[in-house]
């Protein structure tokens, strides 16, 4: 069985800044989080969890997992969509302006890389790359796999299971801390 979760909240979550591959650490509300996640999942069985090496990711899996045999392995195709230069800004939704304004509020328009940002396809692409070259070899092993990732990247993954639609990238609803599971996926 395939399982996927989106780290805990940060500060920059709280903020509205986006995050992309910034490294920011969970805040202790996103702490609190994962752990009220562990206590959720107790009874969930995991063989593996691979974990994007971003710290609040990787801070997530290690907090769900406490105490649990389950092997942690960090994968850079997980990490989060880049952003590039648009890192760190504030409300993107309050700035018609940005460029990146499109991924967010209509997806089916956001086209072209701009100031470093990654494109759809640049997204899909390696996050499809690791599904076909680790998860469906585990899954046909009989594995249970978690997956710790991120807002898009998580949605990317979501997409490409149910067969979605771009222009419903956002309607997957990745929420912090909440265990998705695929339980027809192979």
């Amino acid at each position: 069985m395939l399982y996927l979760i989106r780290h805990g909240k940060t500060e920059w979550n709280e903020l509205h800044r986006l995050q992309g591959r910034t490294d920011v650490p969970l805040s202790e509300a996103g702490r609190e989080m994962a752990r009220r996640a562990h206590d959720a999942c107790l009874n969930v069985h995991f063989d593996v969890c691979y974990t994007s090496p971003l710290i609040r990711a990787r801070e997530t899996a290690e907090i769900l997992l406490r105490g649990r045999d389950v092997p942690i392995t960090e994968d850079a195709r997980l990490m989060e969509m880049c952003f590039g230069e648009y890192e760190g800004i504030t409300n993107i939704f309050d700035k018609p302006e940005c460029p990146l304004r499109p991924l967010f509020l209509d997806p089916a328009h956001y086209t072209a890389s701009v100031g470093g940002a990654e494109t759809f396809a640049e997204l899909f692409r390696r996050t499809g790359a690791f599904l076909n070259d680790i998860v469906k070899p585990l899954l046909a092993q009989g594995k249970d796999v978690l997956i710790v990732g991120h807002g898009a990247m998580n949605s990317s993954i979501v997409c490409q299971i149910r067969g979605l639609p771009i222009d419903q990238f956002w309607t997957c609803g990745i929420e912090n801390c909440k265990l998705m599971r695929f339980e027809d996926y192979r």
